[in-house]
């Protein structure tokens, strides 16, 4: 039987973005196919991303717990022991299992998957090369670019994928290295430094600003900065790498704060500095689609249209946050715009989630950007401290911070720095969706004993202010 090679849509990258799209344009009836380069579907979150750090970052957890914090639940385990080749197995086992979830998806909504290496041939038109002698042509009303990002490499730093690494493979180490140092203190660089500091490493983050996650909320930013070094987490902020050289079977490294330097030695470098949009090879040039020189991301109108008709971009290709559940969101919108609905995304109510432990979860305006702004506003905060459901389960580190308009008491902003905080973000996420005040939060009756009472009692530690305010 003949490959069909006529569609209404042909999505390149199977991501979080892609399949999304695919799966919504099946539902909106279009005949889709999605071409991936790689042999398993899924893109970069599935394969070497959200999911395999994620599954790292719990088994990392319940390694810690039993070695160290087990006894004072009355739970003797005798001599705790790692067997990291059990543990990268899980991970690979949770990927593979996911990935063939998407597969199953896909082809359940009868979406054509096209494995081979994709290239804009002209608008309407995509070339797959895949492995055959002659390349497959297939033709769409619409194209959606969504092949996502990668790690952005470091001159002087450049990959050998055994000793200077990317996320990559630091999710794949063959033994805990003894001294890991990492170059970067965003969130993909503290959530694989923990995942390393519990297993064994001694992790240094070298990061070139004064703080590290520098995007968070300041507050948040200081807590977490504290129980990362109590964990022992070691951080060299304002300092930059010079120079990092592989000797013998470790990396020298030579760093600079101000007029000092100084002299490392790891025995695995971790650069992750933020990422790239992955655009080459795609034929964005042949067609004269117009991409920023600065950042190399695809200049998109509001609908996700490109500059060359028929073409469509998303995700970490386009402006704004690199996160998967964005692309997801972009993903729907894109699909939506084509078939003439009113697709959008709200830029103002995605989510951010540091997947440390305690994580951390934000969405809105920290209160930087809120003085910034000169909005006059209010903040409320609780510490899970005082949460019985978290001192029941020992988890008392961190607290919920909630802004609100100090006038209109409409939520700007909520920050949370502790247990479970990835899920507790999605309430606060839907309040700000639909505008709601710290009023109704607090007015919202949460079970008990819960994580979540934590935010009822910011959100009525804030009323304290805002309900007086003139």
């Amino acid at each position: 039987m003949a490959q069909e090679t006529r569609f209404d849509l042909v999505i390149i990258g199977s991501g979080p973005g892609g399949y999304v799209a695919a799966v919504r344009a099946a539902q909106l009836g279009m005949k889709t196919a999605v071409v991936e380069k790689s042999s398993r579907l899924g893109g970069v979150c599935l394969n070497v991303g959200c999911i395999p750090s994620k599954a790292l970052l719990d088994a990392s957890e319940y390694y810690h717990l039993a070695k160290e914090r087990f006894a004072e639940y009355g739970i003797k385990t005798g001599k705790v022991g790692l067997d990291l080749a059990t543990m990268l197995a899980r991970k690979d086992q949770v990927v593979e299992d996911l990935t063939e979830n998407v597969r199953k998806l896909l082809e359940g909504n009868h979406i054509e998957v096209i494995h081979g290496l994709a290239t804009l041939a002209a608008p309407g038109a995509v070339d797959v090369d895949t492995g055959k002698k002659k390349k497959l042509t297939l033709s769409a009303g619409n194209i959606l670019l969504a092949t996502g990002s990668e790690p952005l490499e470091v001159k002087g730093l450049t990959f050998d994928g055994e000793y200077i690494v990317s996320s990559t493979e630091a999710l794949s180490f063959d033994s805990v290295p003894g001294r890991l140092g990492i170059v970067g203190g965003g969130y993909i660089g503290l959530e694989l430094g923990s995942v390393w500091n519990r297993l064994g490493s001694t992790v240094t983050v070298i990061e070139m600003l004064p703080k590290i996650a520098a995007n968070l909320d300041g507050q948040v930013g200081r807590t977490l900065d504290r129980i990362l070094k109590r964990q022992g987490m070691q951080f060299k902020v304002g300092t930059r790498v010079v120079e990092a050289t592989v000797s013998g079977k470790t990396v020298k490294t030579v760093l600079a704060t101000g007029d000092k330097t100084e002299t490392m030695t790891f025995d695995r470098l971790l650069v992750s500095v933020g990422r790239r949009p992955l655009t080459r090879g795609l034929g964005l040039e042949a067609l004269a689609v117009e991409t920023d020189e600065r950042t190399g991301q695809i200049v998109v109108d509001q609908e996700y249209r490109t500059s060359v008709k028929g073409i469509y971009a998303i995700g970490d290709l386009v402006p704004g946050p690199m996160l998967a559940h964005k692309a997801s969101a972009e993903g729907t919108a894109a699909v939506e715009c084509m078939a003439g609905r009113a697709g959008e995304v709200n830029y103002d109510t995605i989510p951010a989630v540091v997947y440390t432990w305690p994580e951390v979860a934000s969405v809105g305006l920290t209160e930087e950007q809120v003085r910034e702004r000169e909005i006059p506003y209010c903040v409320g905060s609780f510490p899970f401290s005082g949460a019985g459901r978290a001192r029941c389960m020992g988890e008392t580190d961190g607290f919920v911070k909630l802004i609100s308009h100090g006038k209109t008491d409409r939520i700007l902003g909520v920050h949370i720095i502790g247990p479970r905080a990835a899920d507790m973000i999605a309430e606060c996420v839907l309040a700000l969706e639909f505008g709601a005040s710290s009023e109704d939060i607090a007015r919202t009756i949460h079970g008990h004993p819960t994580f979540s009472e934590a935010l009822q009692e910011a959100a009525m530690h804030v009323r304290q202010c805002s309900i007086y305010a003139s």
